[in-house]
């Protein structure tokens, strides 16, 4: 019996890489990319596009800032590659649910290569569900309902739309003059604090930690959080690394505006301390249901998600509130219960986002929206800064810790739904997932 081992198979024949199918990949990667996708999805986006216009051994890489394809058509012929950089990353969330239904639609032979180029060109171009205005206008509403869950009034709910805003528009007006983005936060955390040192020095200080509260969970990195966790759970650790570290110096930004305010506030005698800090509710009422509904679906106008997720939205951010106050009314410590409210919401939204074929980041990210912490932080800055060291530390820690759980929790609801769906994903299926077998042994 001949035990030497099998002859390699002979090269195929050489087959025809059409470079229109190249840019088209890598225009998708990139439009998805920049949209606000995760990594996996990109990948998978990509592939699938590959696989569609039959570019010849087609392999993809996906960073955070790059894209690469490459094709290898075989028979001693040179491969084909090709690679973008993705410069600006705005969220559009109504375009990933159009990008998506492209290649869907290309998978199954639907869509000829002129044509997806068209497409792919109109949604470019194309607008959002929403004016410029009431995009703008979100984040200040973002804050104001914040501000209500947090146990503020009408009064209170302005003043952190207000103080919102103008941090908003003075981040726009340095990002037009090219300044970083890092002093873009910085700026805009320090006008929502000022807002809340000048409540405390007129004699209020029980609205100051609603307003500073409301004004900082507009601007906590939900999105890229929940992006980074997915990416390191899948295996993309490059671009997990990468979307951590972006995480870190967007807190980092929201901490250093907070904090300065703050410092700045105890040393002109200004009467900031953490006795009138809001805390959960423990039981459930109509008003935190409301606001934290209405946190989830300004959120997801903020991200210009499409208009029919706006109502699974409200029900994601009343649910994952609900259970985060039934948990803590349990005695579950705030940290797990965030990662248990976090993956049901998960789960219900990985279902739901399969079920009508669309991607899961819309139903998703604003679902969490209500249980960032804004307070948290706040606490944090105020204890640094009037003597409470130690306890400053321990509240800033608690913060990432909650928020690194809502980003597990969700991630591990989708991983769930995963585990017990009947199909793999469009482009690879989940027995060809790479994270799924990589570390075997290990």
């Amino acid at each position: 019996m001949d035990s030497s081992p099998p002859e390699p198979p002979e090269d195929e024949p050489s087959e025809v890489v059409d470079p229109r199918a190249i840019d088209l990949v890598l225009r998708v990667g990139e439009l998805l990319l920049a949209s606000g996708e995760t990594t996996e999805r990109v990948n998978e986006a990509m592939l699938g596009l590959g696989v569609a216009y039959e570019l010849p051994r087609c392999e993809v890489q996906v960073t955070l800032t790059s894209l690469l394809v490459s094709a290898h058509p075989g028979k001693g012929a040179a491969p084909m590659t090709a690679s973008r950089s993705i410069r600006r990353r705005t969220p559009a969330y109504w375009r990933l649910t159009a990008l998506h239904a492209l290649v869907q639609d290309a998978s199954i032979g639907m869509v000829g290569i002129e044509d997806a180029h068209e497409r792919l060109a109109a949604i470019k171009r194309g607008r959002p569900p929403y004016p410029a205005w009431l995009i703008v206008v979100s984040l200040g509403l973002i804050a104001a309902s914040a501000s209500v869950l947090s146990g503020g009034g009408p009064l209170v709910a302005g003043t952190a739309f207000v103080a919102t805003l103008l941090g908003d528009r003075a981040a726009a007006a340095l990002a037009r003059r090219g300044i970083a983005e890092f002093f873009q936060l910085t700026v805009a955390a320090a006008i929502g604090a000022t807002g809340a040192a000048l409540v405390v020095a007129m004699g209020n200080p029980a609205h100051a930690a609603t307003i500073v509260t409301g004004a900082i969970l507009a601007l906590l990195p939900g999105r890229p959080l929940v992006a980074s966790i997915q990416d390191g759970i899948t295996g993309d650790l490059v671009s997990a690394g990468a979307r951590m570290l972006e995480v870190f110096f967007m807190i980092a930004a929201i901490v250093a505006g907070l904090g300065g305010i703050v410092y700045i506030a105890v040393k002109l005698n200004v009467p900031i301390d953490v006795s009138h800090l809001p805390r959960a509710p423990a039981t459930l009422k109509p008003i935190p249901l409301v606001a934290a509904a209405a946190i989830s679906v300004t959120f997801a106008i903020s991200l210009a998600a499409p208009r029919e997720v706006l109502t699974a939205s409200a029900l994601g951010g009343g649910l994952i509130w609900a259970l985060y106050v039934m948990l803590l009314g349990w005695n579950v410590p705030p940290v797990l219960a965030s990662a248990v409210a976090a993956t049901v919401v998960g789960v219900l939204s990985n279902w739901l986002a399969r079920r009508h074929g669309a991607p899961v980041m819309p139903y998703v990210v604003p679902a969490i929206g209500p249980l960032l912490p804004g307070t948290m932080l706040y606490r944090g800055m105020v204890e640094l800064n009037t003597g409470a060291s130690q306890t400053g530390v321990l509240s800033l820690i608690g913060a990432l810790s909650v928020a690194l759980a809502l980003g597990a929790g969700v991630n591990l609801g989708g991983e769930l739904v995963r585990a017990f769906q009947r199909v793999g994903l469009s482009a690879s299926g989940r027995w060809a997932r790479p994270a799924a077998r990589r570390t075997r042994g290990f």
